[in-house]
């Protein structure tokens, strides 16, 4: 049998040039799966869940692959923010989170749709806010306009002149996409980065 394919259930650019970084050759694919958290779904359910849901959702169209599957929500106090997707809900996801500690639920699922394994996990990262003014904040959207962003913010971008610091075991995990979990992943399906 050929070595599988590497696909990447997700349209998103920032987790597309994450992926990029592995030097593996990949393609994408868009997963219809509707995203709205369950009734009483913790965060970390949620993003276990819709990361499994999205390898799935185009697993049938690739038999052959390793299908990446990745949700991330962003937290504070166990409330999930979102995306702002406009400038008003932006500052007032940046002026709640001034100050404060965000955390990043991170799911990610490596799904063989030859075997039907799949390798699940959830990759935390907490982002300590500076206190922010109303200038600060709005200077900063005009900027980046980070609206299509979980909590309203860029980290490979401006964003990081935001934070305090920050509290995790992989920087890519905030910007969507777990590359040293995913790592180990590929390699328990004898996928190598670092192979020829």
């Amino acid at each position: 049998m050929p070595a599988p394919a590497l696909v990447l259930a997700s349209t998103s650019p920032y987790r597309r040039q994450l992926l990029e970084r592995l030097g593996l050759p990949f393609t994408t694919a868009a997963p219809e799966v509707d995203e709205r958290p369950r009734p009483g779904e913790s965060p970390q359910v949620l993003v276990l869940r819709l990361a499994e849901a999205k390898a799935r959702a185009v697993a049938s169209t690739h038999p052959n692959a390793l299908v990446i599957g990745s949700d991330q929500v962003a937290c504070i106090d166990e409330d999930i923010l979102g995306k702002p997707g406009d400038r008003a809900r932006a500052i007032a996801q940046l002026e709640r989170a001034s100050g404060r500690i965000v955390v990043f639920q991170t799911g990610l699922c490596l799904l063989n749709t030859a075997s039907g394994r799949a390798q699940t996990l959830v990759e935390p990262f907490r982002v300590h806010f500076r206190r922010l003014d109303r200038q600060q904040i709005e200077g900063y959207l005009d900027r980046e306009q980070p609206f299509d962003c979980a909590g309203s913010f860029k980290a490979e971008g401006l964003g990081i002149a935001l934070f305090e610091r920050l509290e995790g075991d992989d920087p890519n995990t905030l910007i969507g996409l777990p590359l040293i979990r995913l790592v180990s992943l590929l390699e328990s399906e004898g996928m190598h980065p670092l192979h020829d």
